[in-house]
């Protein structure tokens, strides 16, 4: 069974890997021309840097295990405390793509107006230290969380596949970056009105959507990390939530391409909690919930609150999070028809420790990196775009080519 448990895993790990590219191009066509390059090698680069930072640091932070020691020894062949087969190298490998979704997820809050290197910066703090130490208590039971939650709530805090311990937390601390960096230039009229900056690619936005939704059944179905674990609901819940989400999205953003695609994603933030406890229709409702609150609270941000989150990821990823979180301890009630083995306040609880662990780590990184080497460009370099004043180069460059 180490074989297979093997392949599993690495499946699913190639599945959440292929994910960062639809984080790539879902910003690619939301963000203007000026800003696309930018995107591509942010997401890439941010990649990197969150591969090193924990295998180096926040593995061994989440899990106590580490991988400075021999090639034998980590591949299990010793038996001196690392699984066959190297089955603790592809989980590393697949709960990297966790980790790594922190930065991909606020990478389209700040788009447009952040700096290069102070970002990277601050994704190696985050995924080094940040990021697993609230990933710990919760899948590895550190500090006593989970018997906490249980010997106080009724039950552990159930997240299978991370609506919180991820997209939670990436969409909470996007929302401090964001506050911190402050709206695009022109975003807002001098009378307080939205000027509009539309997106530059509904197709290169719908790929996105599309690349994300497929690996999402990575995400959701192969977090068992084993094939034991298994379960075909896990896999119709992630379906289920996703349409809900499309459809109420469809609805309530009267066809908006932009709104039903991001609809999808909703779906299967909100239910990535509860996925392996709730009933199809109650996954199916939660979906519905969030794609109608990401369209409302995308709304509220850029109209209303002016928090100016470009690709929306604070009501995406950490509002329908927070919902998910949530109603995992309401459709995975055995009354109505899930598995049991959840209570609500356990899950209102253990969503509420998240959002504010995630806002608090969020100022503090992005505050820090504010006060010492900024984290913003210049208008200048603003106006001009990150694809020119970061990288030297647009994404179509034959367009400034004048062939004779």
């Amino acid at each position: 069974m180490a074989g297979n448990d093997v392949f599993f895993v690495l499946m699913g790990a190639i599945m959440v890997l292929a994910m960062h590219a639809g984080f790539a191009f879902l910003e690619v066509g939301t963000v203007r021309k000026k800003n696309q390059v930018n995107a591509l090698v942010k997401i890439m680069v941010d990649f990197a840097g969150s591969t090193m930072a924990y295998f180096f640091i926040g593995y061994a932070v989440a899990y106590g295990m580490g991988f400075l020691v021999g090639a034998p020894i980590i591949s299990g062949d010793t038996g001196e405390g690392y699984a066959p087969q190297g089955y603790d190298l592809v989980k590393f490998f697949f709960l990297l793509t966790f980790a790594a979704a922190i930065p991909a997820i606020i990478s389209g809050g700040i788009a447009e107006r952040a700096s290069f290197y102070p970002q990277l910066a601050a994704t190696v703090v985050l995924v080094a230290l940040v990021y697993p130490f609230f990933e710990g208590m919760v899948w590895n039971g550190n500090f006593g969380f989970q018997d906490f939650m249980e010997t106080n709530f009724g039950a552990p805090f159930n997240d299978f596949a991370g609506s919180i311990v991820v997209h939670a937390m990436g969409g909470w601390i996007a929302l401090a970056a964001v506050i911190m960096l402050g709206a695009r230039s022109g975003r807002y009229r001098t009378d307080g009105s939205l000027q509009a900056m539309p997106p530059s690619s509904i197709p290169w936005l719908a790929l996105g959507a599309w690349i994300l939704s497929v690996g999402w059944f990575g995400f959701n179905v192969m977090s068992a990390q084993n094939v034991e674990g298994l379960t075909g609901l896990v896999a119709v819940n992630s379906l289920m939530a996703m349409v809900g989400g499309i459809l109420a999205a469809l609805v309530v953003s009267k066809n908006d391409p932009g709104f039903v695609h991001n609809g999808a994603l909703a779906g299967l933030v909100a239910v990535c909690a509860g996925s392996n406890v709730m009933h199809p229709v109650g996954a199916a409702v939660t979906g519905a919930m969030a794609g109608a609150l990401f369209v409302w609270g995308f709304n509220q941000c850029q109209n209303k609150w002016k928090i100016d989150d470009v690709l929306g990821v604070w009501p995406l990823h950490g509002m329908c999070g927070l919902l998910g979180g949530i109603m995992c301890g309401v459709f995975g009630l055995e009354a109505l028809g899930g598995m049991g083995g959840v209570t609500f306040i356990s899950q209102l609880v253990g969503s509420l420790i998240g959002v504010a662990f995630a806002l608090a780590g969020g100022f503090i990184v992005y505050g820090g990196l504010k006060a010492t080497v900024g984290i913003r460009l210049t208008e200048e370099e603003e106006f001009q775009g990150a694809d020119l004043s970061i990288h030297r180069i647009s994404a179509n460059p034959e367009d400034g080519v004048q062939l004779r």
